[in-house]
């Protein structure tokens, strides 16, 4: 019970820091992503089935006091903690680059999970001009947290290891 509050608490720690102090740090409207990098770190350290709940419960919080479309956030987030944790079972676990190096694929898989569905509501989005003006900006953020956030997703996990 203690661990999974330890859990708990680095998520909505996690999202905190995103939803105040990032926002500061932002390139036109975007900044990074901690709960992408808290769901991909997750899913390489402790498989699909920890990666595609804690997907779920990142995209249920973002969901739930974002106030945009419900469900989006939680799909996109499952969905990259279940295929990110399906990939982890071939892979050593213990790599500090790969959660950094992944997290520009999961941004393309979060970002084409919202766009197509913006597409399927008939939005325009010029995806030129994302791609050439916003994209790099986040990417650039999100490898730059990158490891910073799965260290720290390390240490709790091994802490976890310990007290089982």
């Amino acid at each position: 019970m203690r661990i999974t509050g330890l859990w708990a608490m680095l998520l909505i720690l996690l999202y905190a820091l995103q939803t105040s102090l990032l926002t500061f740090i932002n390139f036109n409207g975007f900044s990074a992503n901690l709960m992408l990098l808290l769901t991909v770190s997750i899913a390489f350290l402790r498989g699909h089935k920890y990666g595609a709940f804690f997907g779920f419960m990142a995209g249920l919080l973002q969901d739930s006091t974002s106030g945009s479309y419900f469900g989006l956030a939680t799909f996109s987030y499952m969905t990259i903690g279940l295929i990110f944790g399906k990939f982890s079972v071939n892979l050593f676990r213990d790599q500090s680059l790969l959660p950094v190096i992944s997290s520009v694929p999961a941004l393309v898989i979060h970002f084409a999970i919202t766009i197509g569905f913006l597409f399927l509501l008939n939005y325009q989005i010029d995806l030129v001009r994302f791609m050439r003006e916003d994209f790099w900006s986040v990417v650039i953020m999100q490898v730059i947290l990158a490891y910073p956030v799965h260290k720290i997703i390390v240490n709790l996990n091994e802490y976890a290891k310990k007290k089982r």
